[in-house]
C-alpha cells in the first residue's frame, strides 16, 4: 500500500516590510509561505540603489590582459572593504547606472578602477550573490584587453585607493595562494571559484588515468 501523497504549496512571498534603511542598504522583514503551507518570516538585506531599467544590481568583470610575448593575465583589484575590516582581492566590479547595459557598465567600471580599455567578449545571465541574505544580483562580463594598444601600456586609474594586481591565468590559483600566505587579505568567492576552475582546465586533463579496455 502506497503512502498518501503529501500536499505541497508553491512557496511565495506574502509581504515585505522595511525595518531600517540607509543610503545604500535597507533591511526588510520578508513574510513568506513555505512548501508545507506554513507562514514564516525572513530578514532580507537589499540595496537601495537598484534601478528599474536594469536587470541586475551590478557587474563583475573578468578582464584578461593579452600582450605580445607575455602570459595572459587576469586583472584584479585589491582594496580595503570596511565590512570585512581588511583588504580583499576581487574582480573589478560596480553598480549598473540607470539606462546602462551590463556591457557598458563593465567597460566603464574597468576603466575607472584599473585604467584599462577593453572589449566585451561574453556575459552571463543574471545571477544571485548571497540568496540566503540578500536579493542582490550581478552579471559577470568577460572582457579582453589588448595590452599592446597604446592606451593600455601605461593605464591611468580614476580611483585612488584601488591597487591593480595582474596574475597569470595559467598560475592563477597558485599566485592567489601565495598572496594569502604573505598578506592579511580575503579573496572574493567568485575569484577563488574561477581560480579553481582554471586549475582544473589547465592541469587535471593531463592527470586523467587511461581507461581500461
Amino acid at each position: 500500500m502506497s503512502s498518501p501523497k503529501k500536499t505541497t504549496t508553491e512557496p511565495h512571498v506574502v509581504k515585505e516590510e522595511v525595518i531600517a534603511s540607509g543610503n545604500w542598504v535597507k533591511l526588510e522583514k520578508t513574510t513568506y509561505v513555505d512548501p508545507s503551507g506554513s507562514t514564516r518570516v525572513w530578514e532580507t538585506a537589499k540595496r537601495t540603489t537598484r534601478v528599474a531599467s536594469t536587470a541586475a544590481d551590478g557587474v563583475g568583470i573578468i578582464a584578461l590582459l593579452k600582450r605580445t610575448l607575455h602570459k595572459d593575465c587576469v586583472v584584479m583589484v585589491k582594496q580595503f572593504r570596511p565590512p570585512m575590516g581588511c583588504h580583499t582581492l576581487e574582480f573589478p566590479a560596480g553598480l549598473i547606472d540607470e539606462n546602462e547595459s551590463a556591457e557598458v557598465a563593465a567597460l566603464r567600471e574597468l576603466k575607472e578602477e584599473t585604467g584599462y580599455k577593453g572589449e566585451v567578449v561574453g556575459i552571463t545571465p543574471v545571477t544571485c550573490l548571497d540568496p540566503g541574505l540578500s536579493n542582490c544580483t550581478t552579471q559577470i562580463v568577460i572582457v579582453h584587453i589588448n595590452g599592446d594598444d597604446i592606451q593600455n601600456i601605461n593605464p591611468t586609474q580614476q580611483l585612488e585607493f584601488v591597487e591593480v594586481i595582474l596574475l597569470p591565468l595559467d598560475e592563477f590559483q597558485r599566485k592567489i595562494d601565495e598572496l594569502l600566505q604573505k598578506e592579511k587579505i580575503v579573496v572574493d568567492t567568485k575569484v577563488y571559484i574561477y581560480a579553481m576552475g582554471m586549475s582544473q582546465a589547465f592541469f587535471k586533463p593531463r592527470e586523467l588515468p587511461v581507461l581500461k579496455q
